[in-house]
């Protein structure tokens, strides 16, 4: 892979997830970093971050870890209540996870992320209180709110769950509110639609500076235009567009055996892509569109981009803000910030088979 890079390359951000890679030991966790460092060493100012798994985790591991150079680390949450853990399969107490937590931090690694979900299985408002409350008292830098997407045609484990305990899309509303507020009390700034983060953190950083990013990792600081993805199904990102590997481990790993890149599909930006990508990301990290930027950035006149704006307004009942600036989102709409943005997207999502976005 490293002959395929331009020489003197840097990772700026390298982050390790999308499963448990605390699973991996302790030596081959070395190997691992020694072998990507190899390839791609360290820019000035990167961040190394690993998804950890409270279950999964000791100190020979977090040694490891922090010995490579991790300095943010990531722990799922969910939900702290047993019932609903015993619902969703996924026991981890209270307990364990703050032992996690004090490990990682006695190592040095100072900034911490947690994720937690709203809308699963028995949830309520006093649950998910229950739950930021405890979760607060790790003082996390950041925290991502999902929404929990039932989607049992897709993820056949979903078919296990008791799916007449979801809560309802009011509901689920309800309990995003509870725990928004919470955060907010708390002094955390909101990021875009489902993060928060300290005030000092560089995602409130950037948000501050309007140079907030969002990619398939949610929102980033990273203002770099190459993301690289290893791993079966990873997603990269280039300037020319997408590509994807290989979705069956097996034929990822025998591409990689025989030398090969896993791609297995991709999408070269074509027309109006790249233009369309941006007012998407706007929306999804500012909840408004530039359109001194966009005429600035893109081959667009302002009767086309406005014409986009009043046809996006036009489909959600004119709830929108349009000016001689932009598009905004009033804060009334922001629960539908997804759906929105949809509206710009050219590509028919219909037949997809997500889940609802609120």
């Amino acid at each position: 892979m490293r002959g395929a890079l331009p020489q003197g390359v840097r990772l700026s951000r390298l982050h390790w997830g999308g499963g448990t890679p605390t699973l991996l030991s302790p030596d081959l966790m070395k190997r691992l970093i020694a072998a990507t460092r190899r390839v791609a060493d360290f820019a000035e100012g990167y961040e190394f971050s690993v998804e950890i798994d409270p279950n999964e985790i000791d100190a020979a591991r977090l040694d490891a870890l922090a010995k490579g150079g991790m300095n943010r680390a990531s722990i799922g949450v969910q939900d702290f209540d047993p019932q609903i853990q015993g619902a969703i399969g996924r026991e981890q107490g209270y307990d364990v996870t703050r032992a996690a937590v004090e490990l990682i931090r006695a190592r040095g690694v100072a900034s911490l992320n947690a994720d937690i979900l709203f809308g699963l299985p028995h949830q309520t408002r006093a649950r998910i209180t229950e739950t930021v409350q405890k979760l607060l008292s790790f003082a996390p830098d950041r925290v991502a709110l999902y929404g929990y997407a039932h989607v049992p045609w897709m993820a056949k484990r979903q078919q296990m769950l008791p799916s007449d305990a979801l809560p309802t899309p009011q509901e689920r509303l309800e309990l995003f509110d509870t725990a928004r507020r919470l955060f907010v009390w708390d002094g955390y700034a909101e990021i875009g639609i489902d993060h928060f983060a300290t005030r000092d953190d560089g995602l409130a950083v950037a948000q501050r500076n309007g140079s907030l990013r969002r990619n398939f990792q949610g929102y980033t600081d990273d203002t770099s235009d190459v993301l690289i993805g290893l791993g079966a199904s990873s997603i990269s990102k280039f300037p020319q567009g997408f590509a994807q590997n290989a979705p069956g481990t097996s034929k990822y790993i025998a591409a990689v055996r025989d030398g090969q890149f896993a791609t297995a599909r991709g999408h070269t930006f074509k027309g109006d892509d790249r233009l369309r990508a941006r007012l998407i990301e706007a929306l999804m990290c500012d909840f408004r569109i530039n359109a001194a930027e966009i005429l600035r950035d893109f081959a667009i006149s302002r009767e086309a981009l406005f014409t986009l704006f009043r046809e996006a307004n036009a489909r959600f009942e004119n709830m929108l803000v349009i000016s001689d600036d932009g598009l905004f989102i009033p804060q009334e709409a922001r629960p539908l910030t997804r759906i929105i943005a949809r509206a710009f997207d050219a590509y028919d999502l219909s037949k997809a088979g997500h889940s609802s976005a609120i």
